[in-house]
Order: structure tokens, then C-alpha cells, then sequence
């Protein structure tokens, strides 16, 4: 998939662990470590709207773009 969920790094930088995000997100740990492991196929934006206050940060410290070997080839 070509979006990345970097919120493991944004949690390293914050100092916060998986148990006390979740708890301040609202959100089972189950799901959150599926967000976490860059597993998941979509987040509600409500959801990322609570990370990104639990955080303190942006959207686009959580999410990234990266382009694929598969899309670079359909591009040709």
C-alpha cells in the first residue's frame, strides 16, 4: 500500500506506549495496534483526529506517502 502509518515512530517521539494511547483515543488496543503495524486499510478521520490531539501533532506526521514498485510499473 502506498500510505504509510508511521505512528509507531510519532509514539516513540512522544513517549507515550500503546495502553495510554488507546485509552486517551478511545479506541481498543486491538485496533490501535493494527493502525500501529501499518495494517490497517483505512482510519476514520475521526480516529486520526483523536491521535493527532492525543499526540500533539499533524496528519501528515502520522501518514506518509510512499510510491510503489506496482504503481511505477502501471505509470509506464
Amino acid at each position: 500500500m502506498a500510505i504509510m502509518i508511521n505512528l509507531d515512530v510519532m509514539m516513540a517521539k512522544r513517549k507515550i506506549g500503546l495502553t495510554e494511547l488507546a485509552k486517551d483515543v478511545d479506541i481498543t488496543l486491538a485496533n490501535l495496534s493494527i493502525l500501529k503495524n501499518n495494517k490497517a486499510k483505512a482510519v476514520r478521520l475521526s480516529t486520526l483526529d483523536a491521535i493527532c490531539k492525543a499526540l500533539q501533532c499533524q496528519p501528515g506526521d502520522i501518514l506518509e506517502y510512499v510510491e510503489t514498485e506496482e504503481q511505477e510499473d502501471a505509470d509506464k
